[in-house]
């Protein structure tokens, strides 16, 4: 009888281990996000060759993404999962035909990807842009599922209808479950609070809480889905601010249940995954400079690490022929559709520079942003000014780091090119029905001389505490801060000109009551124009016109590039810069303009000069800076008092 039971104990002990043994499955996951349309190697997009290895210095190109997808499923024995956690369009000139074409998402497809999220920049080009989008796409080709888990549409406005029809008939969708081998998966798409803040254009849809969104995604896929493991393909990324958790962070302590979170939006250099509890969490980057690879173990529904690596895409890596000939076949379209009426080719050669103009997004002045913000104003000037009349000359110009999106590379010939121009400023449309041309188009209002200082307490202020985007380039004018000054008020000087003709003072107290005409793009306008409502009035700025009466609509003040035509062709800013550069002088005499050596360093026009001497804090203070000075001395003074009573109670 005992030789009976210790064989049955035997043979359970064997059936458990078998049944643990059997319960493991082996998942390779591949993961990119914020490809932003990159589909070419890069800097420069001219140097980019494809088809051969060992020549070039460019990073990225979907062609050699596809390359590095094909070899990793066919080197690995178990199932490969392939997804991007959004942003995949937005940032060249392929983007700017993606309404009609849908080719970012039928690329997608045809490289194997299993599912893709939105991003914000997906919604760039409103929610009618994005639904053209995904329809043109869907009726083009193959594409991958599309997920967005979070999104309200609205039921009162009709500008979100077509994306409504889209969600019904499932080109895009809330969640998807897939089937890899043995393993059942549930994925779900977020947009993070921070992406969602800057999707402007996504109104009237609104996204609804990503945490509580999660946990019913979370619910549904494992109780009624059955799924084995639970994916979040997330847009809310990796920044942390303040001490706390990033948002993909935060998600994974909230929500239990998440296998693995792909990470997008904060364009992380990540260089090993995150584990917080039970969650993988992962983020390759940006604009597809590399490809994460990740070897997983799930094992009684835990996801484990086997490996993890880091795929740099570049010359190394032959492109796939097939994926590069559609990305070919398109250029003549973007050349037809967008490019034409300007007569620019796609590889047309602008100006040759002798060094890289560069550019970050950091809080700082740079060379391109000066480059970009002197072609600011000399298109607005070029198109606005009439010579006839002083009053109508645009005197500076401001722009936004935030929209800046590359720098500029002399790479192998020093020659820049169409393409890599539209590059440095790719984002934005018109912000009118009957304006849904490619870029932001440009404004010009008149401002006081303190809100010319308002203006640029935006950078000062604002950019410390909500980002480097907030960050501002200008030109026609120059300006010192002191960032150690009271909020709001720590502009100390500024001067209106140029390094070629000179600056002088601008008065900027509220005695000079003199109106000045400044440039910018809508966007940047729009922000400027409701910047009071964001700092409880302090930073109010009114656009007026030349006879100081309040504009309330910036459209009506958008530069017409061709009055002879009937309605207003907006003045599209990309456009200028490339305009712009083909002014610049033929320093060696080949036929094509050099870039000034101005741009090769940066020209102080933005100075901060931190100083906590009284003098310099108090000098030309506003009512802020005197106020709280006044609070300080009463406090000092009620300290004071209480130390001497102190003192005094204490001696007796």
């Amino acid at each position: 009888m005992k030789t009976n039971i210790r064989l049955l104990l035997f043979f359970y002990v064997i059936f458990v281990f078998a049944q643990s043994i059997f319960a493991q499955e082996h998942l390779t996951i591949i993961h990119t996000n914020d490809l932003h349309s990159e589909l070419m190697g890069y800097p420069p997009t001219i140097d980019y060759t494809p088809n051969i290895t060992g020549d070039d210095a460019t990073i990225g190109g979907w062609a050699r993404i596809a390359t590095i997808i094909n070899s990793t499923k066919k080197s690995k024995n178990n199932p490969v999962l392939i997804l991007d956690a959004g942003d995949y369009t937005m940032g060249t000139l392929f983007h700017t035909i993606c309404r009609e074409e849908g080719l970012e998402l039928r690329l997608l497809g045809k490289m194997g990807y299993d599912a893709v999220a939105v991003g914000n920049h997906e919604f760039d080009f409103m929610p009618l842009g994005l639904a053209r989008m995904l329809n043109s796409a869907y009726h083009k080709g193959e594409i991958p599922p599309v997920l967005l888990s979070n999104a309200v549409t609205s039921k009162e406005s009709p500008r979100d209808d077509s994306l409504e029809d889209a969600f019904r008939k499932n080109i895009i969708r809330t969640h998807a479950i897939i089937q890899k081998g043995n393993i059942k998966i549930g994925l779900f798409a977020l947009m993070g609070v921070d992406a969602a803040e800057v999707a402007p254009f996504a109104s009237p849809v609104q996204f609804a809480d990503r945490i509580e969104t999660a946990k019913k995604m979370v619910a549904q896929l494992r109780n009624e889905g059955k799924v084995d493991m639970v994916i979040c393909l997330s847009h809310c990324g990796l920044t942390r601010r303040g001490g706390r958790d990033s948002e993909d962070e935060e998600l994974s302590r909230k929500v239990p249940g998440i296998n693995i979170i792909v990470s997008g939006h904060t364009h992380t250099k990540l260089e090993h995954p995150l584990i917080v509890g039970d969650t993988i969490i992962i983020q390759a980057w940006e604009y597809g400079k590399r490809v994460g690879v990740l070897d997983i173990l799930l094992q009684n529904g835990i996801a484990k690490i086997e490996s993890y690596r880091y795929i740099p895409v570049d010359d190394t890596i032959p492109g796939d022929a097939s994926v590069q000939r559609v990305i070919d076949q398109h250029i003549s379209i973007i050349e037809k559709n967008i490019l034409s009426p300007y007569k620019f080719g796609y590889a047309m050669k602008i100006a040759q520079t002798a060094f890289d103009i560069e550019y970050e997004e950091k809080a700082k002045e740079y060379p391109l942003g000066n480059l970009i913000a002197d072609a600011l104003r000399w298109y607005a000037n070029k198109h606005a000014y009439d010579e006839k009349d002083p009053e109508t000359k645009v005197v500076a110009a401001i722009e936004s780091s935030g929209i800046i999106r590359n720098a500029l590379s002399k790479g192998k010939t020093g020659n820049i090119a169409v393409c890599d121009i539209f590059k440095t400023f790719p984002l934005g449309i018109g912000f009118t029905d009957d304006d849904d041309l490619i870029g932001y188009p440009i404004v010009t209002v008149y401002v006081t001389a303190e809100e010319i200082k308002k203006a640029l307490e935006v950078l000062t202020t604002v950019a410390p505490l909500k980002g480097n985007s907030y960050f501002l380039q200008v030109s026609g004018l120059k300006f010192t801060y002191n960032p150690r000054r009271m909020l709001f008020d720590r502009v100390t000087g500024i001067w209106l000109g140029d390094e070629k003709s000179g600056y002088k003072p601008l008065d900027f107290s509220s005695n000079n009551t003199k109106l000045y005409r400044i440039a910018a793009n809508i966007y940047n306008a729009t922000f400027l124009k409701i910047i009071g409502r964001f700092t409880s009035g302090i930073l109010t700025i009114v656009p007026k016109d030349r006879h100081g009466n309040p504009i309330d609509d910036l459209n009506k003040v958008i530069i017409d590039r061709d009055p002879n035509t009937p309605g207003i062709q907006g003045l599209r800013e990309w456009a200028g810069i490339i305009e712009f550069m083909k002014t610049f002088p033929d320093a060696d005499g080949d036929g094509i303009p050099n870039v000034p050596e101005i741009y090769r360093e940066t020209l102080g026009r933005i100075v901060a000069q931190p100083s906590i001497n009284p003098f310099a804090l108090l000098r030309g203070g506003s009512w802020l800076t005197w106020s709280a000075f006044g609070v300080i001395i009463i406090i000092t003074a009620l300290l004071t008092g209480v130390i001497f009573l102190v003192v005094r109670k204490i001696r007796k």
